[in-house]
């Protein structure tokens, strides 16, 4: 039965992932470090302390991620006072959804806070949440399992009572290993036979997971 659903944000409700992708890259170039998108990939949702060995172990201990990081969040907020934000198609209609059946949504999410509710708030959806988790609130970000743990006690809830909405590799392994019913829905990455054996289904978009739901819970 699930009786609460608890979001990613980036690349699942606000199509930043994209972005985040872009701007880490120039940022390193321009830096000196020749980061591809597939470096970029493998960072979406990983926590500091597991992303700066990552990052270092491919461009050397004079990665400065700090300083990096920063330059790729300067060129995002350019971006997004220049352009806006877009959502991802199907998120409106679910959280109406999730409104008429009772269901609380919340939110986990590598972004701080200030951000997050800066975004969510751009797009309208800020009050739409019952709770927001961060990671800079739980010891161990993704893909550890501490901030769907944290996300479900905030709800009142077992995580296994918890639908999980993810669209990166490392959310999705945060999302199971905490026991939550882990949804993908694929932004940049589509699941491999890793990711399979994680999941309990793969949406297309947002838009079809009230139909997953729907299936659990009758």
């Amino acid at each position: 039965m699930i009786k609460a659903v608890i979001f990613d944000m980036d690349g699942l409700i606000l199509d930043t992932e994209k972005l985040l992708v872009k701007y880490w890259c120039q940022a390193a170039n321009e830096a000196g470090f020749p980061m591809r998108r597939e470096h970029a990939l493998n960072i979406r949702s990983l926590a500091r302390k597991f992303a700066i060995p990552y990052l270092q172990g491919i461009f050397g201990e004079e990665f400065d991620y700090v300083k990096i990081r920063s330059r790729r969040m300067e060129l995002m907020k350019q971006h997004i006072s220049e352009h806006g934000l877009e959502t991802k198609p199907g998120i409106a209609e679910l959280l109406d959804y999730l409104d008429s059946k009772g269901i609380p949504a919340a939110i986990a999410t590598a972004t701080d806070i200030q951000r997050t509710e800066d975004y969510l708030g751009q797009v309208g959806l800020l009050g739409r949440f019952s709770r927001i988790v961060c990671a800079a609130m739980v010891e161990n970000g993704k893909p550890k399992p501490d901030i769907y743990l944290y996300a479900a006690e905030q709800l009142g809830l077992p995580a296994g009572g918890c639908m999980a909405l993810e669209d990166s590799p490392n959310g999705v392994r945060s999302a199971s290993d905490a026991g939550c019913v882990t949804v993908m829905v694929p932004d940049l990455t589509q699941p491999d036979e890793e990711l399979y054996s994680r999941i309990f289904a793969k949406a297309d978009s947002l838009a079809d997971v009230p139909e997953i739901i729907e299936r659990i819970n009758s």
